[in-house]
């Protein structure tokens, strides 16, 4: 008998959304939202809350519970779960069963909406769990971190670490929405503040030179927190990355070749050495670091480049030198290229740069090249701290 063949596509859209005060009753943001996808029926929701937005945000849970009682022709409220904020959830399967248990217990359906509140990792994690309960529910990401506004929530993935690895298992499930609220960054320790300036680094080196040279002038600005630049570049950077998304070819990354995960090799190694005490973009920021340099080695980029991104970065205040002391630590960090083909499967494809604004791809790391890399990185840095 003859294969029976099929072939079908699915088209999937959703909105990225800028705000401020998204929970205060005078804003219909959020209810507008909800009216797009039913808009003269009850919509039920379950709220999931990043303990430390709910610690630093203490009427969050009182303003979302008021809000909904207001909207409530429109919005059916169910309950506000709080989870343990950063890298942590994801490398702790309860914060996932947690998820799971309020997704059963309140009955939250296909038709109706989880909202994840927090930082990257509660997006991704809370996104995982929506994504596998019923197959998938829907899901409205409201990321409160530079990082997750403008890279990890405007995405379509979600995640979970497991077997010591970053993202191992994980969904491509689309967001039915994203808001992004600036009052949710001003509560920011500085670290996190600056954290995804290194995504937007990393968008601007492979993509727009332009988007580089906006943030080497701003990079005082972005460092002393100033709410103007820092929204450009969220917003700049997300719709950098929503575009290579949806015009990039390959959505649900099919492919080896991953431009977005430009100095990732070696940052997701650098978390898991660290036990993730570094942010994710302190990893990337030194990830970078060390791709542009082992980059200049290579000739790829002139040594004023260089010098250039990597004043940029330690102008908004990243410390750049690579975690490893001695020489299994440094093989320890190289077993991140062989943990990065596998995750991407098929052959290994590393993103560096051409020149700034310029990507190009690699398949194969010159190993030697990149120790030397790190010497001279961690030398470099070492040479500033004495002065």
């Amino acid at each position: 008998m003859k294969p029976i063949a099929q072939s079908f596509s699915v088209a999937y859209e959703y909105k990225l959304y800028f705000t401020e005060y998204l929970f205060n009753i005078q804003n219909p943001q959020f209810h507008t939202v909800l009216e797009g996808y039913k808009k003269n029926e009850k919509v039920k929701l379950l709220f999931v809350i990043d303990d430390g937005v709910a610690k630093h945000h203490p009427k969050l849970v009182d303003d979302i519970k008021a809000y909904c009682d207001h909207f409530q022709n429109n919005i059916a409220h169910t309950a506000n779960i709080l989870v343990t904020g950063g890298e942590e959830c994801k490398n702790d399967y309860d914060q996932v069963e947690k998820v799971l248990r309020g997704i059963n217990d309140f009955h939250i359906d296909r038709h109706s909406f989880v909202v994840a509140i927090g930082g990257g990792a509660v997006i991704d994690m809370v996104g995982y769990a929506a994504a596998v309960a019923h197959r998938g529910v829907k899901l409205i990401r409201i990321p409160t971190t530079v990082l997750s506004q403008n890279d990890s929530a405007v995405g379509v993935k979600n995640s979970f670490n497991s077997f010591g690895k970053k993202n191992f298992l994980g969904t491509f499930a689309p967001p039915y929405a994203i808001i992004n609220d600036s009052h949710f960054l001003t509560t920011l320790e500085q670290r996190d503040w600056i954290s995804g300036v290194a995504e937007a680094i990393k968008v601007a080196l492979i993509k727009d030179k332009a988007f580089f040279e906006y943030i080497e002038t701003n990079a005082i600005k972005l460092q002393e927190r100033d709410m103007e630049s820092m929204q450009y570049v969220i917003y700049k950077c997300a719709e950098m990355h929503m575009h290579h998304i949806a015009q990039g070819g390959d959505p649900f990354e099919s492919g080896s070749s991953r431009p977005l995960d430009f100095g990732h090799w070696a940052a997701h190694k650098m978390e898991q050495i660290t036990n993730y005490e570094l942010r994710h973009g302190e990893a990337v920021a030194k990830g970078i670091a060390l791709d542009v340099t082992y980059t200049q080695l290579l000739g790829l980029i002139t040594e004023s480049d260089l010098n250039r991104i990597i004043t940029v970065m330690e102008q908004i205040g990243f410390d750049l030198a690579i975690p490893v002391e001695t020489p299994s630590e440094t093989d320890n960090l190289l077993k991140g290229l062989q943990e990065f083909q596998e995750h991407l499967g098929g052959d290994l494809c590393i993103t560096l740069i051409n020149g700034i604004g310029v990507k190009h791809d690699v398949n194969v790391i010159d190993i030697d090249k990149m120790k030397k890399a790190i010497v001279q990185l961690n030398k470099n840095c070492e040479i500033k701290i004495q002065k």
